[in-house]
């Protein structure tokens, strides 16, 4: 089931072109711009701030025997972290979101269809009228 799934997804012209390109992780190599950095600094301060906050607001409410502080507090910090990571993605840009996902897609579609991925007629494009054979 897994390799069918893959074999829809390696249909698609997003994913083809990510494996016809060999696409790999290039954007990162680059000299990164300051508000660039700024932003993948605070897309990593998202995450710590984000669900270990959260935790720790839980485990103060609990000692201190006041769940509004993690009923009010939880909610609230976890806002804040998803709005400092998405702050962080709009500094940091587009190029690397992209890259990145480019390279995940060719990576697991490579891992799961092994050698078939580099086969040119396993995928035909989409709305070709050509059937895959079921497995």
């Amino acid at each position: 089931m897994l390799k069918n799934i893959a074999h829809y997804f390696a249909r698609k012209s997003y994913c083809r072109k990510a494996i016809e390109e060999h696409a790999d992780l290039s954007a990162f190599r680059e000299r990164p711009t300051l508000p660039r950095v700024i932003g993948l600094i605070l897309i990593a301060f998202s995450y710590v701030i984000g669900l270990p906050a959260v935790v720790a607001l839980g485990v103060i409410a609990v000692k201190l025997d006041e769940p509004l502080i993690g009923i009010i507090g939880g909610p609230l910090i976890y806002g804040l972290s998803t709005l400092i990571f998405i702050i962080g993605i709009k500094l940091a840009g587009k190029q690397y979101l992209l890259a990145l996902s480019r390279w995940l897609a060719r990576i697991i579609l490579e891992k799961i269809l092994g050698d078939e991925v580099k086969a040119p007629c396993t995928f035909p494009p989409d709305g070709s009228g050509i059937e895959q054979p079921k497995n």
